[in-house]
């Protein structure tokens, strides 16, 4: 088969078509029909993270992988607050998310990349973008870190998190460039260091390895967890910080919940008082929250008691609009046993479903109760303070 117009034409045809099937129609064309497919497989990949990008059609891409790996359109927006006004350098550069989007804060910036197909992607997507303040280093971080003779306002990292095989890395000392080792460096360099996480890394680990961490954000969107952000400024000493947990949550409209804490004032907090019984509501904190741990400190700011220490459940009688996560009015508790195995199902045939601190998981539960997802019914099977394990039916709660 022959293809007889241009390479923008075919990416436009072919935007929604199986990929697979298209390598195997062994299509002529005056262009690298390969890369053609390659932007059509990354566009797909991007098109509800990143929207505008994916539509526009100057923009390339040089791997699958790039596009995995980047930032959505809300979280790169996210860390423009964090960002100093100034001079910024992106030391790991990948597709330019990140770049773009802080080079609408900062005044100048240096985009530093090792691979070169993506430095050219680069500075074309940045020409295209309008993004003319933007400087394209072809460089690995390390090194560009090492010689560097200058400091910048700002030092943005977003270390790989993949070693051999493809693996995944949580740890951030095994992750490339060890951000651990680099971050002395880092310091004489940038007035303030931003570090990209995986948002699966575990928050006391990083503290213990990065002291002069002074801010965590961790960031959800739509309540799952995308990434964790650490803040480090080169003139705070780590003796006079207490570090700052901000758990932000974005939902599809851009609407943001937000709660923040203190790590030292969380671990100095009592646990709530033991709950034998469920009130008229029920609380589940969005998943930043529960990633950061902030359990004994969204009880104590919002009044709620904990159904258990295990549990990450929280009721009240009181309605309160703003607690940072779902609210839920409580329609029964009916206790676990044989008898409500057999009746629960059959009252609510079609039930929303899940489990904290329970013996089954949630597909396990919803087997034995034989009942199907969907419905205006959400039931949580937990275990009380007592150890009492029960059934919560609760329907989302309207405000009171």
């Amino acid at each position: 088969m022959k293809y007889q117009r241009t390479i923008q034409d075919f990416i436009s045809e072919y935007a929604d078509a199986d990929t697979n099937r298209l390598r195997l129609m062994n299509i002529q064309a005056d262009f690298d029909v390969a890369w053609a497919i390659l932007q059509i497989e990354a566009r797909k990949k991007i098109r509800h993270k990143l929207p505008d990008w994916a539509a526009n059609p100057n923009l390339v891409f040089p791997s699958l992988l790039s596009t995995e790996q980047c930032s959505s359109e809300q979280t790169a927006r996210y860390k423009q607050r964090l960002i100093q006004s100034g001079d910024l350098a992106d030391l790991t550069g990948g597709l330019g998310i990140d770049t773009c989007y802080l080079a609408q804060k900062a005044t100048q910036v240096v985009y530093v990349e090792r691979m070169a197909e993506y430095c050219q992607a680069a500075r074309s997507n940045f020409k295209w973008l309008g993004a003319d303040n933007i400087t394209v280093v072809e460089d690995d971080s390390t090194h560009f870190i090492q010689y560097c003779n200058r400091c910048f306002d700002t030092l943005y990292i977003d270390p790989a998190r993949r070693g051999s095989g493809n693996k995944r890395i949580f740890a951030l000392d095994e992750c490339e460039p060890n951000v651990v080792a680099l971050m002395p460096q880092l310091l004489r360099h940038g007035r303030r260091i931003v570090v990209k996480v995986s948002p699966m890394a575990d928050i006391s680990a990083i503290l213990t390895l990065l002291p002069e961490v002074g801010e965590v954000h961790v960031v959800s969107v739509r309540n799952e967890c995308k990434e964790l952000l650490l803040v480090i400024n080169s003139d705070t000493s780590t003796q006079e910080m207490a570090t700052t947990i901000h758990c932000v949550d974005m939902d599809a409209a851009g609407r943001e919940s937000t709660f923040t804490f203190r790590l030292d004032e969380e671990r100095q907090l009592p646990h709530s008082a033991p709950c034998d019984t469920v009130a008229r509501y029920l609380y589940e904190p969005n998943s930043s929250i529960l990633k950061a741990g902030a359990y004994k400190s969204v009880a104590a700011a919002y009044g709620v008691d904990k159904v258990q220490i295990n549990s990450h459940l929280y009721t009240s009688d009181c309605y309160l609009p703003d607690f940072p996560g779902r609210k839920f009015e409580v329609v029964e508790v009916i206790d676990f046993n044989a008898k409500s195995l057999k009746t629960v199902g059959k009252q609510y045939p079609r039930i929303n479903l899940s489990t904290r601190n329970f013996p089954l998981t949630a597909n396990e539960l919803q087997k034995r109760l034989k009942c199907k997802d969907g419905s205006e019914f959400y039931l949580f099977a937990t275990t009380l303070a007592d150890n009492r394990k029960v059934l919560i039916i609760t329907r989302k709660a309207i405000n009171a």
